[in-house]
C-alpha cells in the first residue's frame, strides 16, 4: 500500500520518538501534553472568579466560562472521535452494531433534558467522571504496553497493575461523596440531589463517604509502597508514575470547590487536551504506516495538511455545527414545550441538549478505542 505520509519525526514540533525510553513519544511532548498539562486544570475557575468579580452575574459568569471551554477545547475534543470511528470505514466494519445504536443517545438525551434534567446531569456527573477516570487508565496502560513490549521486554504484576487502576478509580470520589451524603452536591442551578436516593444522603451518618474514602485510603497506601518498592529495585515507570501521581492529587482536590460545574470544567480542559494529543498522534501514526488514505480518506487529507495536527484541530472543531443547529433548535423547542421556563433552566436545557447529544456518543466510542492499547505500537517498530 503506498504512502504519502509526513516522516513521523517531523509530525510536529515536539522532536523525534524516543523508541528506547519509557516515554509515550518523547520526554517533552509526553510533559507538554499529558503531563504537565495539568497546568490548565484551574484556568476555568480563574476566569469564572475574575468574572465575579467584575461584576458578571454569577451564573452568567459560570455560563460564560463553559461556553468558551466547550468551543476552545471540550467540542473539539469531543469531535475528534469521529475521525477515528464515524469517519473510517475499518471502525465502522469492525463494529457496525455500534454505529447504529449510536441513534439512541440523543433520543434519550433530549427527552430526559425536558422530563428530569437533575436526573440527566446526575448520569452525566458519573458517566463523565468514569470516562475521564477511564482515559487516565488508557494513557496508563499505553506506558504498560511499551514498557513491556519495547523497553523491558517484561510483564506487569497484576498487583502493580490493579494497584495503579485502584488509586486512579478511586481518587475522584471521596469528597464528592461527603457532599453527595451532606445533600450539597449541586452543578450551577441544578441540585443533584433530587435524583440520588436518600440512602445515600445522611448528614448524620455519612456511611457511603466512610466506605469510599477508606476504599481510597486502602489504594492510596498500596500505590505509594508499590512505587517506593519499584523505586527501590529501579524498575519504577517515572513518566506513568508522574502522570498517576499528578492526576490522583487534582482529582482527589477539584471536588473541594464551591462551584462544582466550573471545577469539573478544569478537570475537563485537562482531560480534552490530552485526549487530542493522543487521537492526533494515532492518526499520524496510522497516517506514517500508510493504512490511512484507505480507511478514511477524509480525515487523511487533513491530517496531510498541517506537520502539527492543526488542520485536524480545525476539522474537529468545525464538526460542532452539528452541537450548534441542535442548541438553536432545542433553545427555540423549549420554550414551546415549557411555556414561562426561567432563563437559567431555558439555557441549560438547550446547552446540555446540545452538548451532551455528542458527547455521550463519545463516551460510547471511547469505552471501545480506548481498549487498543497497540495503539502506538507502529511508531516503535518503525
Amino acid at each position: 500500500m503506498a504512502t504519502s505520509a509526513i516522516p513521523l519525526s517531523r509530525a510536529d514540533d515536539y522532536g523525534d520518538i524516543d523508541k528506547g525510553s519509557l516515554w509515550l513519544r518523547n520526554k517533552r511532548w509526553d510533559l507538554f501534553f499529558l503531563t504537565l498539562s495539568v497546568v490548565v486544570v484551574p484556568l476555568p475557575y480563574a476566569l469564572y472568579l475574575l468574572g465575579v468579580r467584575l461584576g458578571v452575574d454569577d451564573d452568567a459568569s459560570r455560563n460564560m466560562v463553559n461556553f468558551f471551554v466547550a468551543v476552545a477545547i471540550g467540542g473539539p475534543h469531543m469531535m475528534s472521535t469521529f475521525l477515528r470511528t464515524g469517519l473510517d470505514e475499518r471502525f465502522k466494519e469492525r463494529y457496525p452494531t455500534l454505529i447504529r445504536s449510536s441513534i439512541i443517545i440523543p433520543v434519550i438525551v433530549i427527552s430526559l433534558a425536558f422530563l428530569n434534567l437533575s436526573l440527566m446531569l446526575t448520569f452525566f456527573f458519573f458517566w463523565a467522571s468514569l470516562h475521564v477516570l477511564h482515559q487516565v487508565t488508557y494513557i496508563v496502560e499505553l506506558y504498560n504496553h511499551k514498557e513491556a513490549k519495547f523497553v523491558r521486554r517484561s510483564s506487569l504484576s497484576s498487583f502493580s497493575r490493579l494497584t495503579d487502576y485502584a488509586i486512579v478509580l478511586t481518587s475522584l470520589f471521596p469528597i464528592a461523596m461527603w457532599k453527595i451524603s451532606q445533600g450539597t452536591f449541586e452543578i450551577g442551578q441544578n441540585d443533584l440531589g433530587e435524583a440520588i436516593p436518600d440512602l445515600f444522603q445522611q448528614p448524620e451518618n455519612p456511611w457511603f463517604f466512610i466506605l469510599v474514602s477508606l476504599i481510597f485510603g486502602v489504594a492510596l497506601v498500596s500505590y505509594l509502597a508499590k512505587s517506593s518498592y519499584e523505586y527501590y529495585h529501579g524498575i519504577l515507570n517515572m513518566p506513568k508514575f508522574a502522570f498517576v501521581s499528578l492526576t490522583v492529587i487534582v482529582a482527589f482536590l477539584t471536588p473541594l470547590l464551591p462551584n462544582l460545574d466550573t471545577a469539573f470544567q478544569g478537570l475537563n480542559t485537562w482531560h480534552s487536551f490530552q485526549y487530542l494529543a493522543i487521537t492526533f498522534y494515532i492518526i499520524k501514526i496510522r497516517q506514517m504506516v500508510g493504512d490511512l488514505d484507505e480507511s478514511a480518506p477524509l480525515v487523511a487529507r487533513f491530517s496531510r495538511r498541517s506537520t502539527d495536527a492543526r488542520a485536524l484541530y480545525g476539522f474537529s472543531a468545525a464538526l460542532l455545527i452539528g452541537s450548534a443547529v441542535i442548541f438553536l433548535l432545542v433553545y427555540a423547542l423549549a420554550g414551546i414545550v415549557r411555556p414561562g421556563i426561567d432563563g437559567n433552566s431555558h439555557f441549560d436545557i438547550a446547552y446540555y441538549t446540545a452538548i451532551l447529544s455528542f458527547l455521550w456518543i463519545h463516551y460510547y466510542h471511547d469505552h471501545f478505542l480506548f481498549t487498543d492499547f497497540e495503539a502506538l505500537d507502529g511508531a516503535h517498530s518503525k
